[in-house]
Parts: structure tokens; C-alpha cells; sequence
């Protein structure tokens, strides 16, 4: 007669610690990302309260005026909490920025997050365009020159990558305008749409393409996406450099593998080693480089905006600094920080979990 199945408990214990040390594994990562996002954004909120101490604007003359009287003069310095102790202040800024309040913009007379709100859309959308065009084309590009190794595709691709680390962003920018604009006619004037769409269609999201394609109205998308098109390709460039070059790089490196040489042994093509075997291997450093060259287009596009006029952030930095606008000052750069660090704390996870996915 068969005997009833038992269950061990040692298995059982062995499966139980099998599955903490799991989750232990995924929330020991996840609280120490957590952790390094929140230092990140104390020293970053520490070195922006730094700037308004550390600047020679007076943040309470700067509101009130030059022509202010005396009791005028120090009723702000009490509104402001300029009278308080350092460390009170500071923590009452975090306090406020987290509110999303960085207070009055002084050349535009508006709230500074409402500013930022309407401009930072505008350079999300320019650089996701721009990340799209470069990763797709540099992945391609880094791709062809690794698998031919010494041809006249691997020079092209070389080449590429050292003219778009060279080159100055502004440069390439005027040039593209007076070549493709002011000669050829072949792309809209500088600007985000023309005048005749700017007050006829609505905002509702803040990114042209989707406010156009909502509207309904095909010409404002066409006019949307011609604008675009230019400060993308040239933001682009720089992207497309950068992932190119590391792309072919760690191909190559791959190349030279010992699996690589079994595969070869066995009779697989070069063709089905890269995209089988190396392109998954070497994923989470491509996704890595990708990411950091989006968190750059977002930081880096002040040049490209002030060139094209494009009413992003960066456009919006630059007119602050020249008017010596220090709400406006730190607010954008508060935002603009903020996002470069919760983008590479999600590329963090996304490597972790591309790396996780391997080891299964």
C-alpha cells in the first residue's frame, strides 16, 4: 500500500529563506536607490539656497524696488523670513518647494511653478524628439560599424561621433537655421508654431504635437511637427554621438568573448550573434548611456532653445539670469535637477531589472 507523500520541514524552511532572501534582494536595492534619491535632492535644494545667500542680489530690494522706503524695505525682509537664522530659512525653503511654491517671477509677474509649468513641457517635448531621433539612429549606427569592423560604415560612424562631440550646439543650430531656413526655405523660422496657430489652438497639455492633434486641425499638427523638426535633428546629434560611439564600443568588446567564439564554432552568423546574444547582454549599458543622454538633452537644451527661440525651460533660465530673476533662477533649476535625478534613479531600476531578468 503506498505511503502518504510527507512534506519536509527542512525543504520548507529552505524554500522560505529562498523566498525572503528574494524579496530582501529587490527591497535592499530599492530603499537604498530611495535613499541616495532623497540625499540627492537635500544637497541639490542645500546648493540652491546656497545661490540666494551667496548672490550678490538682494532678493528683498529686488521685490520691493530701488525707490522703496526704508519700512517698505524691511517688511519684506520680514515676509521673506530674511530676518530668521540661516537653518530656518533653509528649511523653510524646502518646506515651500515642496509645496511647489518658489514664489513670484520678477520679469514675467507670475508665479514661478506657473512659469515652469508652461515651459517645461516645451522642453520635454524637444527632447523626447531629439532622444527618439538619436538613440534610433545611433543604436543603428553603432550597430553597422561594430559588424563591419574597418570598413568605410565604421570610419562614417567614427567620424560622426567625434564631429558631434566637437562641434558647438549653437554653431550647428545657426548653421541649420541659415542653410535649411534662410536659403533653401525648406523649414519653418525660428519658434514653436506659427502666429496664426499660436492663439487658434488651446493648451490643454503643453506639448504642441498633442494640443494640435487633439484640435483636429492638420495644419497646425504639420506646422507643430516643422517646427520641431529642426532644434530636434540638432539637439539630436549630440545624442547620437554619444550612443553610436559607446554602442559600437561595447559591441566590439563583446565581439571578443568566448561565447561569441562558440557561437561562431557552431555556425551562427554574425547577424544572429549581435542580435540574439550581444544586444541583450548589453542592454543595461545601452539603456544606461540612452538615459543619460535624455537627463543631458533636458539640462543641456539652453543653447539650442535660445538659438531657435523654442519657449522651453532653458529659454526661460537664460531671460531669468539676464534680469537677475531669482525666484525664476532657482526654481527652474530646482526642476530641472529634480528630473535629471529621478531619471536616473529610474534607469537604476530598469538596469537592476534587466540584470535580475538575466541571472533567472
Amino acid at each position: 500500500m503506498p505511503q502518504p507523500a510527507t512534506i519536509d520541514k527542512a525543504d520548507m524552511s529552505n524554500s522560505r529563506q529562498r523566498n525572503s532572501w528574494r524579496e530582501l534582494s529587490f527591497v535592499w536595492p530599492l530603499s537604498k536607490w530611495l535613499w541616495s534619491f532623497v540625499l540627492t535632492l537635500f544637497g541639490l535644494a542645500l546648493v540652491t539656497f546656497a545661490m540666494t545667500r551667496l548672490s550678490p542680489i538682494d532678493p528683498a530690494l529686488q521685490l520691493v524696488g530701488d525707490h522703496a522706503s526704508q519700512s517698505t524695505y524691511e517688511q519684506a525682509r520680514l515676509e521673506l523670513g530674511l530676518d530668521q537664522p540661516l537653518p530656518v530659512q533653509f528649511f523653510r525653503y524646502v518646506e515651500t518647494a515642496l509645496s511647489g511654491n518658489f514664489g513670484q517671477s520678477i520679469s514675467t509677474g507670475q508665479p514661478v511653478a506657473k512659469d515652469i509649468s508652461r515651459t517645461f513641457p516645451a522642453t520635454i517635448e524637444l527632447a523626447t524628439a531629439a532622444i527618439i531621433l538619436g538613440a534610433g539612429i545611433g543604436l543603428a549606427l553603432g550597430i553597422a560599424a561594430a559588424m563591419r569592423q574597418g570598413t568605410w560604415l565604421d570610419g562614417l560612424a567614427r567620424f560622426v561621433s567625434l564631429f558631434g562631440y566637437s562641434v558647438p550646439i549653437f554653431w550647428l543650430g545657426l548653421l541649420m537655421l541659415l542653410l535649411f531656413y534662410a536659403h533653401l526655405h525648406w523649414a519653418p523660422g525660428p519658434g514653436r508654431a506659427d502666429v496664426v496657430f499660436q492663439y487658434t489652438v488651446k493648451s490643454v497639455t503643453g506639448f504642441a504635437l498633442i494640443d494640435t492633434w487633439i484640435s483636429g486641425k492638420a495644419g497646425a499638427f504639420r506646422d507643430a511637427m516643422a517646427h520641431l523638426a529642426l532644434p530636434a535633428i540638432v539637439l539630436a546629434f549630440h545624442a547620437l554621438a554619444a550612443i553610436s560611439r559607446l554602442t559600437r564600443a561595447a559591441i566590439l568588446t563583446e565581439l571578443g568573448q568566448e561565447y561569441v567564439t562558440t557561437a561562431r564554432a557552431k555556425g551562427a552568423s554574425l547577424g544572429r550573434i549581435v542580435f540574439v546574444h550581444i544586444l541583450p547582454n548589453v542592454s543595461g549599458t545601452l539603456l544606461t548611456v540612452i538615459a543619460l543622454s535624455y537627463a543631458s538633452l533636458l539640462e543641456g537644451a539652453v543653447l539650442t532653445e535660445t538659438v531657435f527661440a523654442w519657449p522651453g525651460i532653458g529659454r526661460y533660465l537664460t531671460t531669468a539670469m539676464f534680469a537677475g530673476d531669482m525666484p525664476a533662477i532657482l526654481g527652474a533649476t530646482l526642476v530641472v535637477g529634480a528630473s535629471f535625478v529621478l531619471l536616473n534613479a529610474l534607469t537604476d531600476l530598469g538596469v537592476a531589472r534587466l540584470e535580475a531578468g538575466k541571472k533567472r
